[in-house]
């Protein structure tokens, strides 16, 4: 299991210290960082927390999965790796619309 967690249904009133505190119960907590919404500058409901071990990593997600913080249930599980999202910047016309053939 990794070290990277996955925490979900956050409520908007959280901070990155405020999940530190909870995780750093069930381990040493490296990261905790809710991700900001870039326009808004407001959350958008889950972040991400590195545990130093991944036994830590596991007892966390074991004990905080359903946990009810700040009145909603969190979901919480190992975070899975990053996939590069296809950008359709349409340069040069190269764009990855997709039409349908005319007949």
């Amino acid at each position: 299991m990794g070290k990277k967690i996955y925490v979900g249904n956050l409520s908007y009133s959280l901070n990155d210290q405020s999940l530190t505190d909870v995780f750093s119960e069930f381990g040493n907590v490296q990261s905790a960082r809710i991700i900001m919404d870039r326009d808004s500058g407001r959350s958008k409901g889950f972040a991400f927390v590195e545990m130093a071990t991944d036994d830590e990593a596991a007892i966390a997600i074991a004990k905080l999965n359903g946990y009810e913080l700040a009145g909603r249930a969190l979901n919480v599980s190992e975070a899975k790796p990053m996939v590069p999202r296809a950008r359709d910047n349409n340069r040069n016309g190269q764009g990855q619309h997709h039409h349908r053939p005319r007949p």
